[in-house]
């Protein structure tokens, strides 16, 4: 068996891309897509055509109404591929702004529903800042459901459980990025790999907080840069990992074994933690790296946003 195959015994995977066409080969559950995975599949010229048809129909609508449409046209193509569900996000410019948010997310389901999608296949994506994981709570009270991404702390974990959201993804890869660039020469890879992985304690210890404490919310590992990161975090409700990183596995024959249970985090004594927006807000600013990298995560997703609506002129 190889590791791909060894992974989807404990861990449903879901695969991180924009490129429907490479999903079939992989088998995954679910698939999540962004902006910057929706820029670089239209600038691929077997996806080009999607980009022209939605600005030849919709050209007269606002820019933001023709970003939605395509968005979801790319899900529906995704979810003709997959059984279960893919991720579309809400425009990362909105991030600080609740009822902008909920807005756009109840426009994009409504864009779904009307090509058939039920709305338990959908999951909308949200930054998770304060102002978006507020937005998610109603979304989530209306019965749409949303997956709060460019997550870096246990704060904004501990947020997303009180709000009741249905998946956080937190992010391995860009946390393990900051450590290694700040420890700069000091940087030994091999005592910061694994379950050494900063990115991957991270997660372990919300998992852990999740399961010991019957928080619902599905905790989806993601942004990964290596399958030592990813091998160490089997047993995760989900992974989304990109096809790159999804061959290697395939590709792999080492044993795999689970890392993560919800038997072994319920025999933990881990105290239970809730937010106020004050908590909150101060937990993030003792956490530069949480801090940094939502900012720089959101300026990323911003910039390719603005790139996508330049091709859709």
């Amino acid at each position: 068996m190889n590791q791909l195959d060894a992974l989807k015994q404990f861990t449903t995977v879901v695969a991180d891309t924009g490129d429907f066409k490479q999903l079939a080969q992989f088998q995954p559950q679910d698939a999540t897509t962004n902006p910057s995975l929706i820029l670089k599949a239209v600038q691929k010229p077997e996806y080009l055509p999607l980009l022209k048809d939605t600005v030849a129909a919709h050209g007269n609508e606002p820019m933001d109404a023709q970003i939605d449409r395509l968005l979801v046209r790319f899900g529906c193509e995704i979810l003709a591929t997959i059984p279960g569900r893919v991720s579309t996000e809400v425009d990362a410019r909105l991030s600080f702004d609740t009822a902008a948010t909920v807005a756009r997310a109840k426009r994009i389901m409504a864009l779904y529903e009307a090509q058939g999608v039920k709305r338990e296949r959908v999951l909308i994506k949200i930054a998770s800042t304060w102002e978006g994981i507020q937005a998610a709570a109603e979304l989530e009270r209306e019965g749409i459901r949303t997956n709060l991404t460019l997550l870096f702390s246990f704060a904004q974990a501990v947020a997303c459980g009180d709000a009741k959201v249905q998946l956080i993804s937190p992010f391995v890869g860009r946390i393990y990025d900051w450590y290694k660039k700040s420890a700069g020469t000091a940087w030994v890879e091999a005592d910061n790999a694994n379950a050494n992985d900063p990115g991957v304690k991270s997660v372990r210890a919300i998992y852990n907080h999740y399961k010991r404490h019957g928080i619902k919310t599905e905790v989806m590992g993601a942004s990964f840069r290596n399958v030592g990161q990813i091998t160490a975090l089997a047993g995760c409700d989900l992974l989304t990992i990109a096809p790159e990183l999804l061959a290697q596995l395939g590709a792999s024959n080492e044993p795999l074994v689970q890392a993560l249970s919800a038997s072994a985090a319920m025999q933990l004594d881990l105290p239970e933690v809730h937010h106020t927006e004050a908590s909150f807000r101060f937990a993030m600013n003792e956490d530069a790296m949480a801090t940094e990298k939502l900012a720089e995560g959101i300026r990323a997703f911003c910039v390719d946003a603005v790139k996508l609506e330049a091709l859709m002129h």
